[in-house]
């Protein structure tokens, strides 16, 4: 789950961490009233969505004064900004943060990972702040300074410091610094986040080292431990088709392509879309049902399949362990009839009650092109919506 920059700030605020003084705008005339309150001589308005390159995009402008503050409020505010994350489709700015401008010496990265080939909580610093850091690891691979930590003992003061020195951080504010990468690992920890990003920190001429800009990524499957974190949701942000799936305990992910796919089991829908792919085609979606799913929830799940226009036929893919053949058919079967199937569909059902199963296709009486295997499908589907 993604939060805002304003909320992820928040959060580290909490924390301990040095963050920049500023508040959440819904309106423009909120955010005049809150760039009065900061009194400062200079005032950042910067669009609030869940994606990266705002600045190119033209979310974030430097007011000089409330004149201002107020004229890029206007812009901004239900703008549909597009960037290098947001796809071609863009998305429109509902909130804006009004924040203190602060007078910057140098710019850092600051990061926290899980790192698969570990296995450990990884962090990352470098020089190279403000820019993308998966440029910086292309181009000056060398300019990443990486510290894994011990899940035993956690993020150590030394490891802290190392970085600290290794990024040259100025000698009087490596104290600071060590501060705020042990807050930062105690926010990541503590919240079960899966990144915690600052670029920039940056080191002030007033002395100070801040996060500039912040992103706090969670793991989805701990939220049940954190309702706090849970309310900071932001539907608006989230495609309306993955909403409708949390609510039936789905795994679903919206992609670009236009064979819709339903399959019980994570590794099968990634195998599934790699031989859809192999075939010639390009998967609409990854969608598991998983294994202990009712016909209630596969018949939600065809629906919220069928509801991306850009789907021009469906593969489903079940393996029959757990999950039952027949409970895969009927909710087939009931969604179809519901919504009146207009495009190909190619089954391939294999498993318990896979007889059962297969009877309540054939019986009916809708147009579904059996598979016997998972290449006969994925080649059956490719051809059918070509």
């Amino acid at each position: 789950m993604n939060i805002h920059e304003y909320q992820a700030k928040e959060l580290l605020r909490k924390h301990g961490v040095a963050v920049p003084k500023g508040k959440v705008a819904f309106t423009v005339d909120e955010a005049v009233k809150t760039a009065k309150e900061l009194g400062t001589e200079v005032v950042v308005v910067k669009a609030q969505i869940h994606a990266g390159g705002r600045g190119k995009a033209g979310g974030v402008k430097i007011a000089k004064n409330l004149d201002e503050v107020r004229k890029y409020a206007k812009e901004i505010l239900g703008k549909v900004l597009v960037t290098h994350q947001t796809g071609p489709q863009g998305k429109e700015v509902k909130r804006l943060l009004i924040e203190e401008g602060s007078k910057i010496k140098k710019e850092y990265y600051v990061g926290v990972v899980v790192d698969r080939a570990t296995s450990r909580v990884v962090m990352m610093a470098s020089e190279e702040g403000g820019m993308e850091i998966e440029e910086v690891a292309a181009k000056t691979p060398e300019k990443i300074i990486k510290e894994v930590i011990d899940p035993a003992v956690g993020l150590q003061p030394f490891q802290a410091r190392k970085l600290a020195f290794a990024i040259n951080i100025p000698g009087s504010l490596v104290n600071k610094a060590v501060k705020f990468m042990m807050g930062l690992y105690q926010v990541f920890v503590e919240k079960d986040a899966s990144v915690a990003e600052i670029n920039p920190l940056v080191v002030t001429e007033e002395g100070e080292v801040v996060a500039l800009d912040a992103k706090i990524n969670f793991d989805s499957n701990a939220l049940y431990r954190h309702p706090e974190i849970k309310e900071l949701r932001d539907l608006d942000e989230e495609d309306p088709k993955e909403i409708e799936a949390s609510k039936f305990d789905l795994n679903y992910i919206a992609l670009d392509g236009n064979i819709g796919c339903m399959v019980n089991g994570a590794g099968l829908a990634m195998s599934t879309m790699d031989i859809i792919k192999y075939y010639g085609g390009e998967p609409a979606n990854f969608l598991d049902v998983g294994g202990g799913a009712t016909t209630e929830n596969v018949k939600e799940a065809f629906k919220i399949i069928l509801s991306d226009s850009k789907v021009k036929g469906i593969f489903v893919n079940i393996f029959g362990g757990i999950m039952k053949c027949d409970i895969i058919a009927n909710g087939i079967v009931t969604a179809a009839k519901e919504v009146k199937l207009d495009r190909p569909l190619v089954v391939r059902l294999e498993g318990t009650n896979v007889e059962l199963g297969k009877q309540i296709l054939n019986d009916s009486g809708l147009n579904i092109v059996a598979a016997d295997s998972m290449a006969d499908g994925a080649k059956k589907i490719v051809e059918l919506v070509k």
